[in-house]
C-alpha cells in the first residue's frame, strides 16, 4: 500500500496516497469560511463537498416554523456532503458554519468520480458515513432523554475535539439553535457550569476551564460518538492552531516528503 499524503490536516484527506492527493489537488481549493455562512441548504442541490482543517460545521434540521436543531458537527474529522457519495444530490438538512476557519472544498462531480474508483476514498468515506448516521442517531435520543445541562456539556466537548483552542466562539442564540431549546434553557444551563468552575462566559465566547468536569457532567451520548468516531475512522493529528490557508503547493515536494505517520491497511484496523 502506498504511503498516506499527510499535508491537509483533514483526516479523510490524510488518508490519501500522495498520488491519490496529487491526482486531486488542481481542482481542491482552500477556501476561508465565515460563522453564520450556509454552505447549502436543505433540499437544494449540492454542488461541493467540503473537508474542513479548522473550521467546525453544524448540520440542523429546519422544520416548516423556522425551528432548528443541530443533527451533527462535522470538523477536520470527516467531509460535509455525504450525500453526494451516497446517491442523493440533495439533502432535508442545512449546513451551516458555526466556527469559522478553512476547509477543501471539491466540485461534487469530482469527488463522485474519485469515489466511484474504489480507492481509499471510498473505503474512508463510507466508514465516516457509518461514524456520522451515529452521531445522528445519539443526538436524536439525546435531544429526547438529556437535560440542558448535560447536552450543553456534549456540544462543548464536541467543538473542543475538534478545535485548537479551549476558547468556543459561541453566543446563548446560536447554542439555543444547536441544541433545539430556548435561549432561557440555555443562559440557564450555562449559568450552572461557570458556577461550578468548568467555564467562563463573556461576550459570545464559551472559555472551557476544566474539560474533565464537563466530561463528567455530559450525557453518555458523547462517549458514545467519540469511541464510534475513533474506532472507525484513521486517527488525526493535532490541529494547527496558527493554520493558514496554503498556496498552491509543489507536488514534486510532496511526493517527495516522508510521510508523518502511516496507516494500517483497513483489514487490519479494529
Amino acid at each position: 500500500m502506498s504511503s498516506p499524503y499527510c499535508g491537509s490536516q483533514n483526516r479523510l484527506l490524510d488518508v490519501l496516497s500522495a498520488a491519490e492527493f496529487l491526482r486531486l489537488s488542481a481542482s481542491l481549493e482552500s477556501v476561508s469560511l465565515r460563522s453564520g455562512e450556509i454552505l447549502y441548504e436543505s433540499g437544494c442541490r449540492l454542488p461541493y463537498v467540503y473537508f474542513p482543517v479548522t473550521a467546525i460545521i453544524s448540520l440542523a434540521s429546519i422544520l416548516e416554523n423556522g425551528a432548528s436543531a443541530e443533527l451533527a458537527v462535522v470538523g477536520n474529522e470527516g467531509m460535509v456532503g455525504v450525500a453526494l457519495l451516497m446517491g442523493g444530490d440533495t439533502t432535508p438538512s442545512r449546513a451551516v458554519v458555526s466556527d469559522a476557519g478553512h476547509a477543501y472544498r471539491l466540485k461534487g462531480a469530482l469527488i463522485k468520480q474519485e469515489f466511484n474508483r474504489g480507492g481509499p476514498l471510498l473505503q474512508w468515506s463510507l466508514r465516516y458515513a457509518q461514524a456520522l448516521i451515529t452521531q445522528m442517531s445519539q443526538t436524536a435520543a439525546c435531544n429526547r432523554h438529556h437535560t440542558v445541562c448535560q447536552r450543553l456539556c456534549r456540544r462543548l466537548l464536541s467543538s473542543l475535539d475538534r478545535c485548537a483552542s479551549n476558547e468556543l466562539p459561541m453566543t446563548h442564540e446560536q447554542l439555543s439553535h444547536m441544541l433545539g431549546v430556548r435561549r432561557e434553557g440555555v443562559t440557564e444551563a450555562a449559568g450552572k457550569l461557570q458556577k461550578a468552575g468548568l467555564i467562563q462566559y463573556h461576550r459570545g465566547h464559551m472559555h472551557v476551564l476544566d474539560r474533565h468536569g464537563l466530561e463528567a457532567r455530559a450525557c453518555e451520548c458523547y462517549r458514545v460518538v467519540k469511541k464510534e468516531y475513533d474506532r472507525l475512522l484513521p486517527p488525526g493529528r493535532k490541529i494547527n492552531e496558527h493554520y493558514e490557508a496554503p498556496r498552491r503547493p509543489a507536488w514534486r515536494e510532496v511526493l517527495a516528503k516522508p510521510p508523518i505517520h502511516d496507516h494500517p491497511p483497513l483489514a487490519s484496523r479494529n
